[in-house]
């Protein structure tokens, strides 16, 4: 997607590892949200930190500018976060130190396809065309490389006059440890590069360093700026770079008794180009602040601190920037095949930016890796601080992103999960506390929280075919499911064993739902379903049979009994009080609105958004029907027709994640006019999470145009101008709920696997199709399966698979109802096969990077009409 002029303005690309906090790249260019300091940190600034480029001929400066576009609004001003002096904020104008009022260019040009960044720098007056590239490595399948804390910054220069120039472009970045507190040294070796490392006495999580490098060639530096008061130390820098030549390095000793203020130290990369010569410079910004603790939840018997995950990889950031500087070309040219091979699937754009836009959580600061490496999130990112601790099992059942990329980090989730969160009597608490190994969390189970733990130890299972780890933990996650009918289960969700949740309910809204109803029942459904498979594959029949006699009860009930109207729903009376009895007297006054005469926070006879979620969790799992097709199908057109709104038509009394001419999916209707006097929380607002799930459901079961247009009209909010394209919210910043967004291309691309039996297969969803049903364009998507990832291309006569990282293991292949494979080559050679329905099965096959499967298909149509 391409952003400029106005939609530029909320842009803040994040540049940093999976758990290991980012740098935010504006959409002109400056550098903002300064999250690696063990916390998020919005609307930051780190003193004096960007670039700058200046352009020379025989020893005289032609132009010198900051490489960042016109300021960014507000104009009246803002308090960055963390600065508390008075004289700064509104009324003050721009802070000095976002660089608005130095010469800079006059327009720029951001082109955003996750996990890269382009940049077009444009300026009449500068001699030269000006480009930057910036990522963090994003290489599915490889968790370390994608864990590196630095953000990578590539620079290209072309000469477009006639006479040669010297271009410089400078790095500089102020030390965040305050006044007296670190000391930067230059290094070389290979590159050059400057580590500041210290402490800052006011925050204990700022103990470390930051290394800015660049890849070498003609390199200059200053290891400090002038050291003085009001502005002199900007003053000089400016007059230094601005002098034509070299930089002359300036250094003190430290510490020092007369200097109170934070340093600042600049990397130089000179280079000498020819008309219409491009040249490119690299710099780098890598970072260690090795230790946590938990700040946001603390012990009562004090800290205890532990590393981060990177922190056991590397020894500080130098070390970073030395993996960095010397492996750049390979870790770029994976991530740009990542990138090329998603971006150009065969999608609308508005799909292709929402799957992309949403992998950004996964780079934020809701992301933390333990020290062992454990994946852990937070739900999302207040301004300082984490929001909503615990890898809340409720909103990270939405996040497809993980178990699909990188699925070793969501395996360990689950170990966590079972490992720390289980109770004795298999209740399951829904935030995990740290440090591991701290009492659990003591609040209710969750149905959806619970339920799904079960429904995603079977994902992880199915797509790794790794049984020895099913068989690990499988105790755990047979007492998490049979917690559903325990007499030790204080809230009776099934005690007779129907297949139906009856008592109370906990949930991902917050709140507590009391009797059946289609959303929390699905997840128990389908989770009886995925168990009886787990169960029967180690041999437990028994278990198995009943597993599958509560699923098939509970179906048939739930079809009968919970579906009305067109759609399903709660199957209760909200004015009989006795729905909330045997809970304690403080729930129930909680509960019940004595004025109305009627329960609080239920659905009721609402259309739900999440009415049916557990289908859509059954078909991107490959567990088939939870509800009867035919019923699911209306209840899905129930709610594009009822809950999909222009926000200025809505009485919303809650958030407002989408307003006026904005669209959006609403949480709940009451289309037949019995709305609650205190209705479902949360009922009228927008969440993205929620409605991915919706919209990519609606894709699945026919509703092609309905699930697109809610696809678009999320991301036209997220246009740049109103909001920042890869922060999508919910409760705080960088959502975890909103990377639903991904099952959005394992549902397009008709994506089936099983690691048990080796398998996988395409059935892309026709979004356009001719008369004669046949298809319209070649097909083209990514693909990642086992520890490999790739594009499949499929036509009207062949399917080509193409395997461009790691390894796959393949003996079958799913083909769809209507196609005959008539032939298959491996890398042009035949191998014998033999197709039974649609599966087509062949002698167990290794695929590596560079691997080609192409199966020629003749499709049953064809063969009818020869």
């Amino acid at each position: 997607m391409k952003y400029d002029g106005k939609k530029l303005n909320q842009i803040s690309f994040p540049l940093g590892g999976i758990g290991t906090g980012c740098i935010g790249l504006g959409g002109n260019g400056r550098l903002k949200d300064f999250e690696i300091y063990n916390r998020p940190n919005k609307r930051s600034l780190n003193g004096y930190s960007g670039f700058v480029i200046k352009a020379e001929r025989e020893g005289k400066l032609l132009d010198a500018r900051s490489l960042t576009g016109p300021a960014e609004m507000p104009l009246m001003g803002e308090r960055p976060q963390g600065i508390n002096s008075g004289h700064i904020g509104f009324g003050f104008g721009p802070v000095d130190k976002t660089l608005a009022g130095w010469p800079h260019f006059d327009s720029v040009i951001f082109t955003g396809e996750f996990p890269m960044a382009s940049l077009k720098f444009e300026e009449k007056r500068f001699p030269g065309k000006v480009q930057l590239t910036a990522f963090n490595p994003f290489i599915p399948m490889n968790a370390d490389d994608s864990s590196l804390p630095a953000a990578f910054f590539s620079f290209d220069v072309i000469n477009t006059t006639e006479k040669e120039i010297d271009y410089t472009v400078c790095c500089f970045w102020t030390s965040p440890f305050g006044a007296g507190n670190s000391e930067n040294r230059h290094k070389s070796g290979g590159f050059h590069r400057i580590m500041t490392a210290g402490a800052d006495d006011g925050d204990e999580l700022k103990r470390g360093d930051v290394t800015i490098a660049s890849s070498g060639g003609r390199t200059s530096w200053q290891e400090y700026w002038y050291r003085g008061g009001w502005q002199d130390g900007v003053e000089m820098f400016w007059e230094d770079f601005k002098r034509p030549g070299l930089f002359e390095n300036r250094h003190y000793e430290i510490p020092s008794e007369h200097w109170q203020g934070p340093d600042t130290a600049d990397i130089a990369e000179r280079i000498r180009l020819r008309p219409g010569e491009k040249g490119t410079l690299r710099f780098l910004v890598s970072w260690s602040f090795p230790e946590i603790y938990n700040y946001w939840n603390p012990e009562p018997d004090g800290k205890t601190w532990w590393k981060n995950y990177y922190a056991a990889l590397f020894v500080d950031s130098d070390e970073t920037a030395c993996y960095c500087m010397k492996n750049w070309d390979r870790l770029e040219e994976l991530t740009r095949l990542f990138t090329r091979t998603l971006h150009d699937s065969t999608f609308p754009e508005a799909v292709i930016d929402a799957i992309s836009a949403n992998l950004s959580v996964l780079k934020s600061p809701t992301v933390l890796r333990l020290q062992d490496g454990t994946f852990y999130g937070f739900e999302g990112c207040l301004e300082n601080e984490g929001s909503c601790e615990g890898s809340c099992t409720h909103v990270w059942n939405y996040a497809y992103a993980l178990p699909f990329l990188f699925p070793d980090l969501e395996r360990s989730m689950r170990q966590a999960d079972f490992r720390y969160n289980q109770h004795e009597d298999g209740r399951m608490s829904f935030r995990l506390q740290l440090p591991p190994g701290r009492e659990p969390w003591g609040f209710l189970s969750c149905v959806d929280g619970q339920m799904g733990g079960v429904i995603k130890t079977y994902r992880e299972w199915k797509f790794s075919g790794d049984d020895a780890w099913l068989k690990e933990l499988w105790p755990s996650v047979k007492r998490s499911l049979e917690y559903a009918w325990s007499e030790e289960n204080p809230n009776r969700w099934d005690p007779e064993k129907s297949g139906v949740i009856w008592g109370r309910q906990h949930h991902t809204l917050d709140m507590e739902l009391f009797g059946p109803n289609s959303w929390l029942t699905g997840f128990y459904l389908t989770a009886l379903k995925a168990a009886a498979e787990m169960s029967g594959y180690l041999g437990e029949e028994g278990d198995a049979a009943q597993y599958r006699e509560m699923f098939e009860k509970g179906k048939e009930w739930t079809d009968q009994n919970l579906f009305h109207g067109g759609f399903y729903g709660q199957n209760v009376d909200l004015t009989d009080r006795m729905l909330l009895s045997g809970y304690g007297a403080v729930l129930e006054k909680d509960y019940w609105n004595e004025e109305a005469g009627e329960a609080k926070y239920q659905i009721g006879a609402g259309c739900m958004i999440d009415q049916v979620i557990a289908g859509w969790h059954a078909a991107m799992c490959g567990l088939g029907e939870i509800f009867d097709k035919k019923q699911e199908k209306a209840a899905l057109a129930s709610l594009y027709r009822n809950n999909f709104k222009q926000m200025k038509e809505v009485e919303n009394l809650w958030r407002n994640f989408a307003v006026d001419e904005e669209r959006g999916l609403l949480i709940c209707t009451w289309p037949e006019g019995k709305k609650p006097k205190i209705p479902l929380t949360y009922s009228t607002e927008c969440m993205t999470g929620f409605e991915y799930q919706a919209a990519c459901h609606m894709l699945l079961a026919g509703l092609k145009k309905e699930g697109i247009s809610i696809v678009e009209a999320i991301r036209e909010r997220y246009d740049g101008f109103r909001r920042n394209p890869w922060n999508e919210m919910e409760c705080g910043s960088n959502y975890a709920r909103s990377m639903a967004s991904y099952s959005l291309l394992p549902a397009l691309s008709g994506f089936s696997w099983d690691g048990r039996r080796k398998g996988m297969g395409f059935a892309p969803i026709e979004l356009e199709e001719s008369e004669e049903g046949r298809r319209k364009q070649e097909f083209s998507s990514f693909w990642s399966f086992q520890k490999a990832w790739g594009r499949v291309v499929i036509s009207e006569e062949q399917m080509k698979i193409f395997v461009l990282y790691g390894e796959l293991c393949l003996k079958e292949l799913y083909l769809q109802p209507h196609e005959q494979a008539e032939e298959i080559l491996w890398n042009g050679k035949r191998i014998q096969f033999e197709q039974k329905t649609d599966t087509v099965e062949f002698a167990e096959t290794i695929l590596s990077k560079g691997d080609i499967i192409l199966v020629k298909i003749i499709t049953k149509l064809k063969e009818k009409m020869k």
